[in-house]
């Protein structure tokens, strides 16, 4: 069981994300999020069967101070941002500073740039999205909750980066002795937005 956390600003969309994958629906009168919920979900990767618990988090500002009870223990987070709205990439960079003093080492990092629906009120770039998450060491990828667009794959691409975290942590802790594998990806192998 992996524990992942959804972090970022109000209205940028963590719960439409969350509700799309988890339940496979889009409400899009979806009230704001004044507490933190979770729902768990179960997934196989490769042959290993994995449950996810999924916390969605408040993003308004007068919920900030209690993003670090619920990151703390977290092994993945997935911080989203609105691409109709700059300032909210801005304030995911605050939320990767925090991570990396208040979140576990080893916290697997991956970058949601929500709302891809609404190409004509856009205000970041493929390529900026790009930079920014190269320069944390996070994995990215447009998504759209109202659409479904890459919602399912943000998801499990972070739980399948969580799982190879933590099983090469656990094998090497077994062992006495590190475990290298070829096949873990460059994001993987770096040290995580965290």
């Amino acid at each position: 069981m992996f524990k992942l956390v959804l972090l970022g600003e109000g209205r940028t969309g963590k719960t439409s994300l969350l509700t799309r994958y988890a339940k496979g629906g889009f409400d899009d009168k979806q009230n704001s999020t004044t507490r933190a919920s979770f729902l768990e979900k179960d997934l196989m990767i490769g042959r290993q069967p994995v449950r996810l618990s999924i916390w969605d988090t408040a993003g308004q500002e007068r919920y900030h101070a209690l993003g670090p009870i619920y990151y703390r223990d977290a092994h993945g987070a997935l911080l989203v941002f609105d691409l109709t709205d700059r300032d909210s990439l801005v304030k995911v960079q605050n939320w990767i500073k925090e991570l990396r003093v208040g979140a576990p080492s080893g916290i697997v990092c991956a970058i949601a740039a929500n709302k891809a629906d609404l190409k004509a009120a856009r205000q970041v770039s493929d390529e900026e999205i790009a930079s920014f998450a190269a320069s944390v060491g996070a994995i990215h990828m447009l998504t759209s909750a109202k659409n479904g667009l890459n919602v399912e794959e943000i998801f499990m691409q972070l739980a399948t980066e969580v799982l190879k975290k933590n099983s090469v942590g656990a094998s090497a802790s077994q062992t006495g002795r590190l475990l290298v594998s070829d096949d873990i990806s460059p994001v993987a192998r770096s040290s995580g937005c965290c």
